[in-house]
This record gives C-alpha cells, sequence and structure tokens, in this order.
C-alpha cells in the first residue's frame, strides 16, 4: 500500500478516485500500526519470569531449612557421640568386700571402690548404692557424717557406723594421691580406692549364714560397680571375707 501512494505521488496526476483510496490506505496503515503498538502479548513473559522468581526464593528456602536441620542433626550427634564414650569409658568397680561379725551376724560391710581404667572423674556424692538380701531391697547414699580419710583403729575402728541409716553410707579414704576425696565433695580419679561402710544392722537387722547378697554401685555416668556373694555357712572370726 504504501508503494502505491509513493508512485502516485511522483507521478503527479491523482484522480479523486484515487486520493480516496489514499486516504484510505493511509488511515488503514496507521490504524494497523496503533494496534501493533497496544499489543499485550509479552504478558507470558513476565508471568513465567514471576513463577521462576517464586521457584529460586522457594529453593532458597528449602536449602536453608535442609542446612539448619543438617547442623542440627551433626550437634545431636556428636553430643551423643561424647556421652557414649563417656558411659562406655568412666565407671566404677568393686575390687574386695570384707564383713564385720557380731553375734553371729554381719552387722558391717565394707566395699572397696575405685574407678576404672583410664575413667573421668567421679563425684561420690552422686553415687547410690544398691543393696538387696533376696528379701529387702535399699538404696543408699553418702553421707559426709560417716568420713574419714586416714584409718587409725582398723577398717571396721576408725569410723563409727552406728548412726548410719539404712538409706546412708559412710566412707573411709585408702588411697587418694592428689587429695580430691575430700568429706564435702568425694571425687574419685585415677588410682584412688575408698571404702564403702554399710551398717547391714539398719538396713537388713544384720546378715546371717548362707544369706545372697547382691548389689550395685551406680555413678552419675558410667559403668557401674557390681558387687554379689553368699555369707558364709558359719563364722569362724570377727572379719569375714566376702568378695572375691
Amino acid at each position: 500500500m504504501l508503494l502505491s501512494v509513493s508512485v502516485f505521488l511522483r507521478v503527479g496526476v491523482l484522480h479523486h478516485t484515487q486520493l480516496a483510496m489514499l486516504e484510505y490506505e493511509v488511515r488503514t496503515s496507521s490504524m494497523w500500526f496503533k494496534r501493533l503498538r497496544t499489543n499485550n502479548n509479552a504478558d507470558i513473559g513476565i508471568g513465567a519470569l514471576i513463577i521462576f522468581i517464586a521457584m529460586v526464593m522457594v529453593a532458597g528456602v528449602t536449602a536453608s531449612v535442609m542446612i539448619q536441620t543438617m547442623n542440627n542433626l551433626q550437634d545431636q550427634a556428636v553430643k551423643t557421640s561424647e556421652e557414649t564414650i563417656r558411659d562406655i569409658s568412666s565407671g566404677l568397680k568393686v575390687s574386695f568386700v570384707s564383713g564385720f561379725v557380731q553375734n553371729a551376724t554381719i552387722t558391717q560391710l565394707a566395699i572397696f571402690v575405685g574407678t576404672t581404667t583410664a575413667s573421668d572423674d567421679v563425684d561420690l556424692t552422686y553415687s547410690i548404692l544398691s543393696l538387696s538380701d533376696s528379701s529387702n531391697k535399699v538404696i543408699l547414699n553418702y553421707t559426709s557424717s560417716c568420713y574419714s580419710n586416714s584409718i587409725s583403729n582398723g577398717l571396721f575402728g576408725t569410723v563409727s557406723t552406728s548412726n548410719l541409716t539404712s538409706s546412708q553410707y559412710g566412707l573411709l579414704v585408702i588411697r587418694d594421691i592428689d587429695g580430691s576425696c575430700n568429706r564435702t565433695k568425694p571425687i574419685l580419679n585415677d588410682e584412688d580406692l575408698v571404702v564403702l561402710l554399710v551398717n547391714t544392722s539398719t538396713c537388713f537387722s544384720g546378715l546371717g549364714t548362707r544369706t545372697e547378697v547382691t548389689g550395685e554401685i551406680y555413678p552419675e555416668h558410667g559403668i557401674h560397680g557390681i558387687l554379689g556373694f553368699t555369707t558364709p555357712s558359719t563364722f569362724e572370726h570377727s572379719i569375714v571375707d566376702l568378695q572375691p
């Protein structure tokens, strides 16, 4: 259409009909350009861009949550492994048990306790002693009222256990190189050896012959010490070895 207009203009001979046709063609051409300028087909690209940005944002949030979850799991795994190592490597062990005999019954127990090899420090303040004579069971905690860091009158004569109740045990320190096992906070570490003193008269009204006794000493963390023995059929001496 534009070519025909230019040809007519160059020739210079225009008829009325031709002028009308030229005016129509120019108007039609202008309307076509106007429609082209108002075309809104580009809206599809903007929508795709919005969806893409939303997908990127969702992916970023998801990645952040996953990283945070992985960090929490890692912290929990490290904490669990540390607690597991402590529970396996630390603890108490019972090496020997003796009894004191009065009136044909065992009225006192002396339980020799130390730490396991390469154990962490063990605070006896939070350690619990469990004892059973097959008929009754008692749970005992440490009391500072029955304590001695030296032996002056024999194993059962240094500290009086008469004031111990059925829920208390006393402490007699045999070996403590660094002085960590004191009255208020008895802490056991490597090479330390102590004796837990128990008044069996208040716990079981004494232990007679052929009595099976079991027990455990539970530290705050780690392996617990086990004791178990059967009293002799006769008591020939005032002090008897019960375990091992």
